[in-house]
């Protein structure tokens, strides 16, 4: 849910020693994968207590306050018009599609939301072609079609009896939301550094759900298991995440750094399984697999 962000770091690559890094690069990009995983799992243990507005709301103040001396850091080049946009974008790239996959959260198998999270790079794509007249080429938009029938197919399951098609669709238009950000970004903040557009978005989604958070602020009390749960996401898998990405960025190019979104849902569903004992239905693998595959796809060529 995280990888919003990668088409804005056009930045210098660190190619110093590359097979003596290869390894560390490796550990990392399942590192990052296995915390992004991980944001599905805290939100399905918090969502039902806090609510989508507070917990999304919450989640966003802890990883913003990680995030700040970034933007501290960048402030010499960040101009008015800037924080209209991180504004903005912020409600694109964060709080909007936050509040989707918790709504979903509250509803479905912390799988359902990390598989269509994988969709972000075709959606990214299509917004690029679409909006912005960018070649999309046979490969890609084969791999489109077959992400979208992934999604249909992830639509139609059950799980336990219950329809996961609300959670689904709130998941793939949160995606949506993640390739639209990622055009806009790239094109209206790319001459500030990406750490500080992460952070200035990700404290301008946080202005801007509070309010809401306020008013929707649930009046009982919320146990200590779903504070542990929203602390986490928001340190964790939110503020030191996006830090740890932006490194990667900065060593191994965005392109590559990106790959680590497609560990998400290996460990979104493994998480849920090891610790809610939320299970892999047939419809969720299959769908996985296909949307997936077509990523991956998608990525082995330029065209």
């Amino acid at each position: 849910m995280k990888n919003t962000m990668n088409a804005a770091a056009e930045t210098p690559v660190d190619t110093a020693a590359p097979a003596a890094r290869d390894w560390r690069t490796t550990v990392e990009l399942t590192i990052l994968g296995a915390i992004w995983g991980g944001s599905f799992l805290f939100m399905r243990v918090a969502a039902k207590d806090f609510g989508p507005f507070p917990l999304v709301a919450t989640r966003l103040a802890f990883g913003s306050v990680i995030l700040l001396p970034l933007l501290w850091r960048a402030r010499p080049t960040i101009r008015p018009s800037h924080l209209w946009k991180m504004l903005a974008l912020g409600a694109l790239s964060a709080a909007i599609p936050f509040t989707l996959f918790a709504w979903g959260a509250e509803r479905a198998p912390a799988g359902i939301g990390a598989i269509a999270n994988s969709m972000t790079v075709l959606f990214a794509a299509l917004v690029a072609f679409v909006g912005f007249g960018e070649k999309i080429g046979v490969r890609k938009a084969i791999a489109l079609v077959a992400g979208f029938v992934g999604v249909v197919i992830l639509a139609s399951g059950r799980t336990a009896g219950e329809n996961v098609a609300p959670a689904a669709l709130a998941g793939a238009a949160a995606s949506f939301c993640y390739g639209l950000a990622g055009n806009l970004i790239k094109r209206f903040l790319s001459d500030i550094a990406p750490t500080a557009v992460a952070a200035g978005c990700l404290l301008g989604a946080t202005i801007l759900t509070a309010p809401l958070a306020a008013l929707t602020w649930p009046e009982a009390a919320i146990p200590a298991k779903s504070w542990v749960a929203v602390v986490a996401l928001g340190v964790l898998s939110t503020g030191l995440a996006y830090a740890f990405y932006f490194r990667l960025i900065q060593r191994i190019g965005a392109p590559r750094a990106a790959t680590s979104t497609y560990l998400v849902p290996l460990f979104g569903v493994g998480w849920a399984w090891m610790f809610l004992g939320e299970a892999l239905t047939p419809t969720m693998a299959l769908a996985g697999a296909i949307i997936l595959g077509s990523v991956i796809f998608s990525q082995k060529s330029k065209s």
